[in-house]
């Protein structure tokens, strides 16, 4: 499918404003990452206990934040579109992350749980906690459960509030009237044991820091494997320079979408360094199909000028450029749009990448080529002149007979 024909754009004439918009957006992020001491690594990397709480209501961040100040150094982020709260904390010592996530647990759920004493939170803990609580309740209200009765009731109430949309969190105990076994005898009961608190743990990470420096270390040889690999491949597909210009244009892709992270204080975490090496294949990827054209039309047109034969080999390349680039962009657009807070790293790493790798295997990596050349051919003119000047001198020195 073409969706350009016959196209004649001065590609390489445009060159200029997105080599120097590179530049800006470079040394943009170089200098964030200076002033800020480097990435902003999540807790993968630089370890710690992040934990993601759910609110009935979500509280102000100021005050969650407030409830834990004093207690520990802690980041507190809102999920956007949920209830949900993320509260990390970069404790440095690994027996004191267990600790530190218990301290978050408890201080939020003292603070904004709504905390019935006596009763069971029936938002925290499993299906055999449950039964434990309720079997001898059940007993005293004349209830006649055998135990697999119990265990089964236990584990329908757990499903149906682990089950979306509730998520984990039961607002009000009248809902438990659509589980299986809730009879109202057993729901009268279940209201006198167990209450519903305002706030439940939804997930918790645990990474401690030796094990963070070492994913943080691996992430980069990965990265810088990855580009050590392909410079070797295109070196011997094409010629040294290309394979050069190819790993330039992917540095820059990545130093760029880096350098973005920081400006917009974005967490670097391992589904960021999947992004960061999806992009290094698909720019090197893109690169190649420029140069592919450009070697084949070097059989071809050899009396045409480099900078022609390029700005030709990127129009032929054009549409397949446009609809493999812009469909993935759809794709990764709607991942950070849509994808959620996880994601959300991800998505972005890819939006920026593919947009900057585009265009990079075009205003990057195919003007090397032209600069090259030049260089080149500059260098083997020198030559040709040298006995000119030579002569030259040795007329001045009065040591050569002039005709």
């Amino acid at each position: 499918m073409e969706l350009f024909k016959n196209t004649n754009y001065d590609f390489l004439g445009k060159k200029w404003p997105f080599i120097i918009l590179s530049l800006l957006l470079s040394g943009a992020g170089l200098i964030s990452l200076i002033v800020k001491g480097g990435p902003n690594y999540g807790i993968d990397f630089k370890g710690g206990a992040l934990v993601t709480v759910r609110f009935v209501q979500r509280p102000p961040v100021d005050k969650v934040r407030a409830a834990l100040v004093g207690k520990l150094p802690v980041e507190v982020t809102e999920i956007q579109g949920t209830q949900d709260d993320l509260v990390g904390t970069d404790v440095s010592d690994d027996k004191a992350l267990q600790q530190a996530r218990q301290t978050i647990v408890e201080t939020l759920k003292t603070s904004f749980g709504n905390v019935v004493p006596g009763k069971y939170n029936v938002n925290n803990g499993g299906a055999a906690a449950l039964a434990d609580r309720l079997r001898e309740a059940l007993q005293r209200a004349g209830i006649s459960q055998s135990e697999p009765q119990l265990q089964e009731l236990a584990k329908n109430i757990v499903s149906f509030r682990d089950t979306p949309p509730r998520s984990g969190l039961i607002r009000s105990l009248d809902d438990l009237r659509a589980v299986s076994g809730v009879t109202p005898q057993v729901l009268n009961v279940v209201k006198q044991e167990a209450y519903p608190a305002a706030i439940t743990e939804r997930s918790t990470e645990i990474v401690g820091p030796k094990i963070g420096a070492d994913l943080q270390r691996q992430a980069f040889l990965a990265v810088l494997y990855a580009l050590a690999g392909m410079l070797v491949y295109i070196a011997f597909r094409f010629e040294w320079i290309y394979g050069f210009a190819a790993v330039i244009a992917v540095f820059h892709d990545t130093i760029i979408t880096i350098g973005l992270f920081s400006l917009f204080n974005k967490e670097i975490s391992l589904t960021v360094v999947a992004a960061l090496l999806t992009l290094v294949g698909y720019s090197m990827n893109d690169t190649i199909v420029v140069f592919d054209r450009i070697r084949e039309n070097l059989k071809i047109l050899r009396r045409e000028s480099l900078e022609t034969l390029i700005n030709k080999s990127v129009n032929q390349t054009l549409s397949r450029t446009i609809l493999t680039s812009g469909l993935t962009f759809l794709t990764a657009i709607s991942l950070y749009l849509f994808g959620g807070q996880v994601l959300h790293g991800f998505a972005f790493a890819l939006v920026v990448g593919i947009l900057v790798g585009t265009y990079s295997s075009i205003f990057v990596a195919s003007p090397i080529l032209v600069f090259w050349q030049n260089f080149t051919e500059s260098r083997k003119k020198q030559p040709a002149s040298a006995p000119s000047t030579a002569a030259r001198e040795a007329v001045r020195k009065g040591t050569a007979k002039v005709k």
